[in-house]
C-alpha cells in the first residue's frame, strides 16, 4: 500500500478515500486531518466527483485522535489546534456539496465514531464496533458529542457518551448511527452500490438537496418550509431539473449536465 496518509481513487463519479495509517488504526494525526481537509477542498471544486466513500485501511476504520502524538506535544495551544482542526474537518464533511458515505469495518471509536456520525450515510460490517470511550480515560468525548448528538437521539447519544462501552454494528443500526449492516465480505460492494446510485443522479440536484437539508433542520417548521420552497424554486430553474422532467415525461434516460 502507498506511504501516503490518504489514498484517493476516482472512478465513474465515485471518489474512494482511504485513511492510510493502518499501524495506528488510522488514528487522526494532525497531518492526516490536514490531508483530509485539503483533499475535501479539492473534491468540492471537482465537478467530476458526485459522491465520496470514506474507508480505513488495515484492521479498522479509525480509532480516534492520535493520543501518542498529543501527549508528545503536551502544550495547551497544540491541544486547542488539534481539536479546532478536527472540528474543521467534521464541518468540511457536513458542508461538502456532495454526499459522503462511511464504509466501516473494525473499530470506529472517539473521533473515528465522530467521522461516521458526520458522514451523510454509513455502511458497516457486521463485525464492526463503535464507541465514544473518552469518559474511561478522563477525557470526555465532547467534540464527538457534537456529531453524535446530531445523528442519534439524546438518550442514545448519552448512553454512548456516559458509559463509553463498545456497541455492535447491530446496536449502531438500531440507534440510527449507520444505515446498513452487511457481512464483512460484502461491505465494499454495498458501499459502492449505494455510491453508484447517488453518482447516477444529477450532482447539481444532490448538492442543492444536501445543503438545504443542513439549513432547514435547524429552523422552525414554518421557516423550514419557507426556505425549502425557495430552494425548490431555484432548483426548478436549473438545467438538470428541466432535463430530468422532460426525460421522465418522454420515458427516456436523462442526460445530466450537473448544472
Amino acid at each position: 500500500m502507498s506511504d501516503a496518509l490518504l489514498i484517493r481513487e476516482d472512478s465513474d463519479g465515485v471518489c474512494q478515500l482511504t485513511l492510510n495509517r493502518p499501524g495506528a488504526y488510522n488514528s487522526l494525526s494532525m497531518e492526516l486531518m490536514e490531508a483530509l481537509i485539503a483533499t475535501l477542498d479539492d473534491i468540492a471544486e471537482d465537478i467530476s466527483v458526485r459522491v465520496v466513500v470514506l474507508q480505513g485501511g488495515g484492521r479498522g476504520f479509525c480509532s480516534g485522535h492520535d493520543l501518542k502524538q498529543m501527549l508528545g506535544e503536551g502544550e495547551e495551544a497544540y491541544y486547542q489546534c488539534t481539536f479546532d482542526t478536527c472540528s474543521a474537518l467534521m464541518q468540511r464533511i457536513v458542508n461538502l456539496p456532495i454526499p459522503v458515505i462511511a464504509q466501516v469495518h473494525g473499530v470506529a471509536t472517539a473521533a473515528g465514531c465522530q467521522l461516521v456520525a458526520s458522514c451523510d450515510l454509513a455502511v458497516a460490517s457486521e463485525k464492526s464496533r463503535f464507541a465514544t470511550p473518552g469518559v474511561n480515560i478522563g477525557l470526555f468525548c465532547s467534540t464527538p458529542m457534537v456529531a453524535l448528538s446530531r445523528a442519534v437521539s439524546k438518550k442514545h447519544a448519552m448512553e454512548m457518551l456516559l458509559l463509553g462501552d463498545m456497541i455492535s454494528a447491530e446496536r449502531a443500526w438500531e440507534m440510527g448511527l449507520v444505515n446498513w449492516v452487511v457481512e464483512e465480505e460484502q461491505l465494499q460492494q454495498k458501499a459502492l452500490e449505494v455510491a453508484g446510485k447517488i453518482a447516477a443522479s444529477s450532482r447539481k440536484a444532490v448538492s442543492i438537496g444536501k445543503q438545504a437539508y443542513a439549513r432547514q433542520i435547524e429552523k422552525t417548521l414554518s421557516e423550514a418550509y419557507e426556505e425549502c420552497s425557495q430552494v425548490m424554486t431555484g432548483n426548478m430553474m436549473t438545467h438538470d431539473a428541466g432535463e430530468g422532467i422532460d426525460a421522465f415525461i418522454n420515458k427516456r434516460k436523462p442526460d445530466w449536465q450537473h448544472r
